[in-house]
């Protein structure tokens, strides 16, 4: 999910991947559509990572709450009637991430791991 994620963002950013919407890249700056893609691809990264996975994806899943409401939204009432589909998925996916965490191969769990078998201050200073 962080890598389809990321590949989002950075096919707005840089025009990669078939480009932002209608080609091309967006330019930088313009709100929301390039801090949009900027948190995509930064979420996005640290997610398929398992980096500061929690925050990550609170960040992704806010962005993409105001992407579904801003964008979508006024449109039509429902995803499937305004192409909010992702906007929504992406949304309620990265919410779950949220609550359950990272998983077990996640650098957030391996950072953890070695923090806790280093030694601390006190141990070392004694030898």
């Amino acid at each position: 999910m962080g890598v389809l994620f990321a590949f989002h963002g950075a096919a707005q950013l840089f025009g990669i991947f078939g480009g932002a919407p209608g080609g091309g890249s967006v330019p930088v700056g313009v709100w929301p559509y390039w801090y949009g893609a900027v948190i995509q691809l930064v979420c996005g990264l640290l997610v398929a990572g398992g980096l500061f996975t929690r925050t990550a994806a609170l960040i992704a899943s806010g962005s993409m709450a105001y992407a579904y409401f801003v964008v979508h939204q006024p449109t039509a009432l429902l995803p499937l009637q305004n192409d909010g589909e992702p906007s929504a998925m992406y949304c309620w996916s990265f919410l779950l991430l949220v609550f359950t965490g990272p998983g077990a191969l996640a650098l957030d769990k391996l950072l953890a791991t070695r923090r806790q078998s280093a030694p601390t201050a006190e141990v070392v200073a004694a030898m």
